[in-house]
């Protein structure tokens, strides 16, 4: 192959699908600017990508919110976008698992707190639990009459559920 076919108009990447490209990594770009710090650093991005997402994130002015989503799309441009993308769809994955560890402690001591059987059911799924240490939990709770006492006692039931259920380990299938 030549160079001049290198150029022909049928090897050429268009114009529109080019500007496609580069709005799509804008709009990734954007979406870095929604994570928080720890999230952030987690992704192990170059330091002044980090820097850049960092410093959109502190600005309030809409002219510099978008020069700054110019710089971070430019500066994705020189980066491994693919890579970037998976590291960011794996800490999605991550969010999700907390927030289902994390409804399913919640309906777990709801269930413990008003339904007798639940805790046989409980001790079936985590047989791993110490019992006593819930059935001291769940005795507190019964018999807490002020309103602080009955507070701490479900937040320890929760955290006491949430701590049991993440170091459980599941089968995998």
């Amino acid at each position: 192959m030549t160079a001049t076919e290198d150029l022909s108009p049928d090897n050429e990447e268009s114009r529109s699908s080019r500007k496609r490209r580069a709005h799509a990594t804008t709009d990734f770009g954007l979406e870095l600017t929604h994570l928080n710090r720890d999230q952030l650093l987690a992704l192990a991005l170059p330091e002044e990508l980090l820097e850049a997402v960092t410093d959109y994130q502190r600005f309030t002015s809409h002219g510099a919110r978008r020069r700054q989503m110019l710089l971070i799309g430019k500066l994705l441009r020189g980066e491994d976008e693919a890579a970037i993308r998976a590291r960011v769809a794996h800490l999605a994955r991550d969010d999700a698992q907390a927030i289902y560890e994390h409804h399913q402690a919640e309906r777990w001591r709801d269930r413990l707190l008003h339904d007798e059987g639940a805790l046989t059911e409980y001790l079936q799924a985590h047989p791993d639990t110490d019992r006593d240490m819930l059935s001291t939990l769940l005795r507190r709770i019964h018999a807490g009459s002020d309103s602080t006492q009955l507070r701490g006692a479900k937040r320890a039931l929760f955290r006491f559920l949430r701590d049991n259920a993440a170091n459980t380990v599941t089968p995998s299938t």
